[in-house]
């Protein structure tokens, strides 16, 4: 559903990822880990069409997001690092405008505005203006503007980054639900997310994939997670999975 052939970035001599490949079956939940700056966003970003590969090619759900992104975007729901809203609408007017952005039908547009309401929580605040609302609610609000649709991947961008412990249960909860009806790639600094969650893990760094396995197989690397991710991404590993 999800597939990075080869995708190299290049900003003039500077190389932001390079030969990136990996793939994300149906049904599986994908965590994304690398220190910052290791090409994760760039990586996302060309995965959903946002930015052209300077080499290789990004697939969803078949769609080369270069050549049939319209296509693509059918089946995706993108949720980027620090979604940016529109901070004078409210949500349900943030929601109607995306709706009829993407052509639904004025019927399916409330049947679906109530349901992504309901999936992330929204009712409390869904008349508020978005910039009166906590880092929170927005995520919310930006995760509900990825479900619009009713995609069948879901690409996360630090959907937790920023928040407090209890939107990080909120956000991790409602992830959970979603997981067991999207293939799902998140991106994410909180191992224990991982552990929680993952079907599978992909470490990138330095622009590189270095790793491409399971959570148990990522434990083998060190001592514990957060060894294990250490050990990966200072700069000495070798490329392993």
């Amino acid at each position: 559903m999800i597939e990075a052939v080869g995708l190299s970035k290049f900003y003039g001599p500077f190389a932001a990822t390079r030969d990136v490949s990996f793939q994300v079956n149906e049904g599986e939940l994908v965590a994304f880990l690398g220190p910052n700056g290791a090409g994760k966003s760039t990586t996302m970003k060309m995965l959903t069409g946002y930015i052209a590969p300077s080499e290789g090619a990004a697939r969803i759900a078949g769609h080369d997001m270069l050549k049939d992104r319209i296509a693509g975007s059918k089946r995706l729901g993108y949720l980027p690092e620090n979604g940016p809203l529109y901070p004078e609408m409210t949500p349900w007017g943030m929601l109607s405008f995306f709706a009829d952005a993407r052509g639904l039908t004025q019927a399916y547009k409330k049947e679906r505005i109530e349901a992504v309401v309901e999936i992330c929580d929204l009712s409390t605040v869904i008349y508020k203006p978005t910039s009166k609302l906590s880092k929170g609610f927005k995520q919310r609000v930006g995760m509900a503007q990825a479900l619009l649709h009713e995609p069948d991947v879901l690409i996360l961008d630090e959907p937790t980054a920023g928040l407090d412990p209890n939107q990080i249960r909120g956000v991790r909860e409602t992830m959970r639900r979603l997981s067991e009806t999207k293939t799902i790639l998140l991106s994410t600094h909180i191992l224990q997310e991982v552990e929680a969650m993952a079907d599978r893990v992909v470490v990138i760094n330095e622009g590189r994939v270095v790793y491409n396995g399971t959570v148990g197989e990522l434990d083998q690397q060190g001592s514990d997670l957060d060894d294990a991710f250490y050990n990966l991404t200072r700069g000495e590993a070798s490329v392993t999975g």
